[in-house]
């Protein structure tokens, strides 16, 4: 049945997705672009600004689990549309902020609706793709988020010399308005809705829901060794990554006294360098293995980070390690996603993932609140940036003490080597 078909309706949703994404990180990561023109319109210090993040996260981590069980019950297709919408006004609301009140508001908002776009949608991508293909869904889907950086990079200084910041929440808005109605009418949750097997799968359609396994329970999944070390080290990867990408415009705007063009381009190189790392990295993991591929991908972002600070303010070398690091940074967090479906049953991917997310969104506000300090005291980002390293030196460790034993009734449960 899917040989006949010209295009297999794994990549219409493929293409959809990656639109939804595009727009979701370029309102989570444009933050980062946007921020210096809002620290100097609206008088905010850089812990005020991280603050603004953290309504985002807090939110998000703890409405995320919640979310990726809804996945699992109701379908990606409806929290997906949901989600976008609610999206789409926090960052039109982001554009209207007059203080610091309203901004952790409005980003709050956003990040509310940003629960329901990336664990369903990496969920949603691993069902409609069989397993020897899910690293390259995935690196093709990643390439989103990173092109929504790159893309806030680029357009940012053309938006402030003919308009100002709050026009570029504006935009954003607009953009997760019109892609609601795309996602309600082309998303579907599950191959066999279609009768249809997953692309790259040669076996018949999936069966009924109704004949399937029971969802494993929660305390299986918690109680498993493995969910907590790959959480644990997730939280610190976040925190490393999150400490130098949020503030790294700043940075080199008010720390290496750049031009906003040439700070901006910071997130430019970012952006781009994020494509070329899903699209090589996340392919790769398919035949190395996950966890082999998050070591390296974490030990060179350790290395980049330090990097950093020994470039000594020298822009061409803060370029060149915003490079290298951007290229496994990209593929961080999908395949962390994607360790749900290969150390758990598919049925609870959903939920493992969503169950992932405080742990990164933790680290994540965590770096926020101690990089911001950080810098307000030193009035430097090098002793923030030391931390950033340390802690992605302590994900590789954690992620080594990994042991390929999924949980009884995982696709790959009878598999010698965990990928």
């Amino acid at each position: 049945m899917n040989e006949q078909r010209p295009l297999h309706l794994a990549w219409v949703i493929l293409g959809v997705c990656f639109v939804d994404l595009f727009i979701n990180y370029s309102v989570r990561l444009g933050y980062g672009v946007v921020l210096p023109e809002m620290i100097q319109a609206l008088g905010f210090s850089r812990t005020e600004s991280g603050s603004i993040y953290n309504s985002y996260l807090l939110i998000y981590i703890s409405i995320a689990p919640l979310t990726g069980y809804l996945t699992d019950r109701v379908g990606a297709r409806r929290v997906i549309s949901a989600c976008l919408l609610v999206v789409a006004v926090g960052a039109g609301c982001m554009g209207t902020a007059q203080n610091l009140l309203q901004a952790c508001l409005f980003f709050g908002i956003a990040g509310l609706g940003s629960t329901g776009i990336w664990v369903p949608i990496i969920t949603l991508t691993q069902r409609w793709f069989a397993p020897p293909r899910k690293g390259l869904a995935l690196g093709i889907l990643s390439t989103g988020f990173g092109a929504g950086f790159a893309a806030m990079g680029v357009s940012f200084p053309w938006i402030l010399s003919n308009f100002d910041w709050r026009f570029a929440w504006f935009a954003l808005g607009a953009l997760g308005v019109l892609m609601v109605v795309p996602n309600a009418l082309l998303l579907v949750s599950d191959p066999a809705e279609r009768g249809l097997a997953a692309w790259g799968q040669d076996s018949h359609p999936l069966p009924p829901a109704a004949n399937r396994p029971a969802p494993i329970r929660l305390k299986q999944i918690w109680t498993d060794r493995n969910f907590w070390l790959i959480g644990l080290s997730y939280f610190a990867i976040a925190y490393g990554l999150y400490g130098f990408t949020t503030f790294m415009v700043d940075y080199a705007k008010h720390q290496l006294n750049m031009p906003i063009a040439e700070a901006s381009g910071v997130a430019t190189i970012h952006g781009l360098a994020q494509v070329l790392g899903v699209l090589t990295v996340l392919p790769v993991s398919d035949y190395i293995t996950r966890k082999t591929t998050i070591l390296i991908s974490n030990t060179v972002i350790a290395l980049t980070l330090a990097g950093v600070l020994l470039g000594e303010g020298d822009w061409v070398v803060i370029y060149i390690m915003t490079g290298v690091l951007a290229i496994f940074y990209g593929s961080t967090f999908p395949i962390y996603g994607a360790c749900a479906g290969d150390y758990f049953p598919k049925e609870a991917m959903g939920t493992v993932a969503g169950s992932w997310t405080p742990f990164y969104g933790a680290g994540a506000i965590l770096t926020h609140w101690v990089t911001g300090r950080l810098r307000d005291t030193t009035g430097v980002y090098d002793h923030a940036f030391i931390v950033c390293a340390v802690m992605a030196c302590a994900s590789v460790v954690l992620m080594s003490l990994v042991k390929p034993k999924p949980l009884p009734h995982s696709e790959i449960a009878s598999a010698p080597e965990v990928r």
